[in-house]
């Protein structure tokens, strides 16, 4: 099976080596090129990513990124949502099984089959139909190695095909389909649809482990709704 039969049939995909030791070391210094002041606090979990570092916002575009968004969602396929996550001793945090449910836009527009509505950092999100989120894809980018001991990504295979699941079935789904941890070493990739199910534990061994997290579309959103970044695209 390869990575594209893997991501539709069990709604992921793990691919090692997708960007170069150089590109890590350009992103990561941008990164930590953050830790200001103003900015130290909440570093292990920022939104906006591309707003706030060219090099993520190059990387989104750059032909190691676009070949993998491309074969799932088409040449017109444009970044919607970036964000950076981190574990270390300071910030050691775990995630409750979920799915990725809501979408940038920018503004509010009621109508049906839209909501519940928030705002994320200063940015309206709204949950939309599932068939939107079916047209999306994710590329989580590490920038460091990510063993079990690292607190991995982890994940129900197959879940992603059974629309959008309340409390009840989430459970259901964890007693039938065993989780899979995602383990990667940096510069590798774990693409990831949506609606599949994941979570995350604590790590053992606290250290860095920063992932860009790129969410990717290709289609505009319907009757006047528009998403947050596709200006950028």
């Amino acid at each position: 099976m390869n990575w594209i039969e893997n991501l539709e049939q069990n709604g992921y995909a793990i691919l090692e080596d997708i960007v170069s030791p150089e590109t890590v070391a350009t992103l990561v210094h941008a990164i930590e090129s953050l830790k200001n002041p103003a900015k130290s606090k909440g570093l292990y979990a920022m939104r906006n990513l591309m707003e706030e570092v060219s090099a993520v916002r190059q990387l989104a575009d750059s032909p190691p990124i676009r070949n993998l968004v491309e074969p799932i969602l088409g040449k017109s396929a444009f970044p919607v949502r970036s964000l950076l996550f981190d574990k270390t001793p300071d910030a050691n945090w775990k995630v409750a099984w979920h799915q990725d449910l809501s979408i940038a836009v920018n503004t509010r527009v009621d109508l049906e089959g839209f909501g519940p509505w928030s705002t994320k950092a200063g940015v309206l999100h709204v949950q939309p139909p599932t068939s939107i989120l079916e047209q999306m894809v994710t590329v989580r980018l590490h920038l460091d190695d990510c063993g079990l001991e690292n607190g991995p990504l982890q994940v129900l295979p197959g879940s992603h095909t059974q629309g959008k699941l309340d409390a009840k079935q989430i459970t259901n789904q964890r007693k039938h389909t065993p989780a899979v941890p995602c383990t990667v070493k940096s510069g590798g990739v774990v693409l990831m649809r949506p609606l599949i199910l994941h979570a995350s534990s604590t790590a053992t061994k606290p250290g860095h482990r920063r992932v860009i997290h790129l969410e990717f579309a290709s289609a505009p959103l319907p009757h006047g709704l528009a998403w947050a970044f596709q200006e950028h695209s």
